[in-house]
């Protein structure tokens, strides 16, 4: 499989994604071209990422002053006190504006790690090698850095953007399945606001996606969803307007993950797929979406095992839990939930056109519960 690069141009900064299998073994060189300047390189890793590509990472930076820090990532260790903890060790360290952060994890170290490099001296330079496929076709791409507060997801972050990004393929071989439909998750996302042909192409290749039987055919959804989100990202870095098509399905996703403690009986991907299903029968209800499309969307879930209904997950007196979170969204204006809608597979509403009050959500996902 043929390694190749995209560029992502935003107003701040314009910077590479690297696509490959194998192309861990480069990092050396890409960081050399790259950051000329950099003495020093801290690694912050999850601890679950396979020992050999730890091993293959530290060969390829041997030249540089190396300090690794190992983290059990999830949810609940993307908070202030870990943040500042690893502030501190750094600036122990006497890190520098010229030195280097490398992510090596999922979306949560991603975004962990990305505010750290922000905030110590104004910000050092940060690298992003995402080992999760929804790390790979979304967190990692965009600038946003986040952690969570008891009030809710992603309350507190920046924007800040990476050096370069290195997406190597042989880090999905080692993830279970269920993590491979996570990511899975955002690929679809990126089809149904954006590319109905992606859809319909996805209709056909999601199994050899989420079970990695072609690598090809899996680098393939990388690059098309990495082109997809990097097209909006390049409009509108900030969120100000376009980029806000990209929370379709989340603003239920945080509410849903927020009523299970941001635990992992509930991984963000599968609270995207849910969020999406009930973006998509909210959009029907308010007849924006045909019931044809309706249906398409509905076969692709069931063909391909994707999470759907909120009951398996889900008591119905947990709904205003769900809600509580959903209010405190950090898109929402004026004390009304502000959502994502589909209009058809590959064409979404305008950002801001769609905004509810919480007994409206209410009494939509009571009756969408039945």
């Amino acid at each position: 499989m043929k390694n190749t690069k995209i560029i992502v141009k935003t107003i701040s900064k314009s910077y590479p994604i690297y696509f490959g299998n194998k192309i861990l073994n480069s990092v050396g060189k890409i960081v050399e071209n790259h950051l000329p300047k950099v003495n020093k390189i801290c690694i912050i890793s999850d601890r679950n990422v396979p020992a050999a590509f730890q091993r293959k990472i530290k060969k390829s930076l041997k030249k540089y002053n190396l300090k690794i820090y190992r983290i059990a990532a999830n949810e609940k260790v993307k908070n202030i006190k870990v943040a500042y903890k690893l502030i501190e060790d750094l600036l122990k360290n006497n890190f520098n504006r010229s030195d280097c952060i490398i992510s090596l994890g999922g979306g949560v170290l991603g975004d962990l790690t990305a505010l750290v490099s922000s905030l110590v001296k104004r910000g050092v330079k940060f690298v992003n090698i995402p080992t999760t496929l929804l790390a790979q076709v979304d967190a990692s791409i965009g600038g946003k850095t986040a952690i969570n507060t008891k009030q809710g997801k992603n309350l507190i972050g920046t924007f800040y953007q990476p050096e370069f990004v290195l997406i190597d393929t042989d880090f999905l071989k080692s993830l279970p399945r269920r993590e491979m439909l996570c990511g899975y998750g955002e690929i679809l996302k990126h089809s149904l606001i954006s590319d109905k042909k992606f859809f319909l192409w996805l209709n056909r290749n999601a199994k050899k996606i989420i079970d990695v039987e072609d690598k090809n055919i899996l680098k393939k959804a990388i690059l098309q969803s990495c082109k997809i989100k990097s097209k909006i990202v390049n409009r509108d870095e900030k969120e100000n307007n376009l980029r806000m098509i990209l929370n379709f399905g989340h603003t239920f996703a945080h509410g849903f993950e927020g009523a299970k403690n941001f635990s992992k009986k509930l991984n963000h991907g599968e609270a995207v797929l849910l969020g999406m299903m009930a973006a998509c029968h909210l959009s029907y209800n308010k007849k924006l979406i045909g019931q044809k499309d309706l249906s398409l969307i509905k076969n692709h879930y069931r063909k391909f095992g994707l999470p759907m209904k909120i009951s398996k997950f889900f008591k119905k007196k947990e709904i205003p839990k769900i809600i509580s979170f959903m209010k405190k969204d950090k898109k929402n204006t004026n004390e009304r939930i502000n959502l994502i809608l589909i209009k058809n597979i590959g064409r979404i509403t305008d950002p801001n056109r769609f905004s509810s009050t919480d007994k409206e959500i209410k009494k939509f996902m009571m009756s969408y519960y039945d």
